[in-house]
């Protein structure tokens, strides 16, 4: 992590408020009345979702030209927090040639694992509202042929790694590739941030800004304490941003599961299968679930035995390996 120190440049970062949610526009405007924003605002609807308030002020800040970190709990919505504000404002000056756009927003993640997930929670907005974006991966695991044609031009919308991002700035090409580059989303900076990993995506984003001046950079993260300290190294020097805080009031409750009968462990270790009945109990009242466990293995032995006693959940239930 870099060795600078938030508090030299006072002047540098702004902490967003509610009182503060103010735009760049003239006084009298609203972006909340503009065609793409209300398209948003439908979509949302239709989903049977209504947007939080954080989201409106993170789609507000980037249409006002804004840099930023949005600190929010898991599961809250950030990634459509910074990704909706960038279909907004192609919604409102559309291209009349977008195949020849090239990339806009380029979304970087931590773990290559993540990066098909990202890329179909992106893709939905974008077939909905009927957006002619193309949205492609580039990791490990994209084929050559992709890679190929990703060479000649890239996709409106480019979920990557560092690592691959790296590649990419390589090339000779790199100038024209990136030169329309609108927006930068960092996800999950807390991964990152302290690591070579984090030491090479502030590299890539420096040389982002040489290639594309006016992009706007945006950090996803939900668990961080210097937050003035995470924006400074994810903007570098001569950047100045907000922070936004995704403050949502949840109710938690906790629950502990045991054995009826407690018997002695095996030496062998045990995986907590004779809690299957209690476990199933509690997931056949709820909606949407989520089970942690501590080894791959487990989580394999686990979803079969979820699967095997609730034959009707096939296609409901997933298995995900962190």
């Amino acid at each position: 992590m870099s060795s600078r120190k938030a508090a030299s440049k006072p002047n540098k970062t702004k902490q967003a408020s509610p009182s503060q949610r103010t735009s760049s526009k003239p006084s009298g405007c609203s972006y909340a009345s503009t065609p793409g924003w209300k398209a948003i605002e439908s979509w949302f609807t239709s989903q049977d979702w209504s947007p939080f308030s954080f989201q409106r002020e993170l789609w507000q800040k980037y249409l006002s030209g804004e840099n930023g970190l949005l600190h929010a709990t898991t599961g809250t919505g950030k990634t459509y927090a910074a990704w909706l504000g960038t279909l907004i404002e192609w919604i409102d000056a559309p291209s009349p040639t977008p195949a020849a756009e090239g990339l806009r927003v380029l979304w970087i993640t931590p773990l290559r694992a993540l990066a098909a997930d990202t890329a179909s929670a992106l893709q939905k907005p974008l077939d909905d509202l009927g957006i002619p974006w193309s949205l492609e991966t580039r990791t490990g695991d994209t084929s050559s042929s992709i890679k190929s044609k990703q060479r000649k031009r890239l996709p409106h919308a480019l979920v990557t790694t560092p690592e691959s991002l790296t590649h990419l700035l390589t090339r000779i090409e790199a100038a024209d590739l990136f030169k329309n580059l609108e927006c930068v989303i960092v996800d999950e900076w807390h991964e990152l941030m302290g690591s070579k990993r984090g030491v090479q995506t502030e590299l890539a984003l420096a040389r982002l800004r040489r290639f594309a001046p006016h992009m706007r950079t945006w950090g996803l993260s939900a668990t961080l304490g210097n937050l003035e300290c995470a924006l400074e190294t994810l903007l570098g020097p001569h950047q100045s941003g907000v922070i936004l805080s995704g403050d949502i009031k949840k109710d938690y409750r906790v629950h502990s599961f045991l054995p009826e009968k407690m018997d002695q462990f095996p030496w062998a270790g045990h995986l907590g299968l004779k809690l299957l009945p209690q476990m199933l109990a509690q997931l056949d009242q709820g909606g949407t679930a989520l089970i942690f466990s501590n080894t791959r293995s487990q989580t394999e032995i686990w979803y079969q035995a979820i699967l095997q006693a609730r034959p009707a959940w096939a296609g409901e239930i997933a298995i995900h390996h962190g």
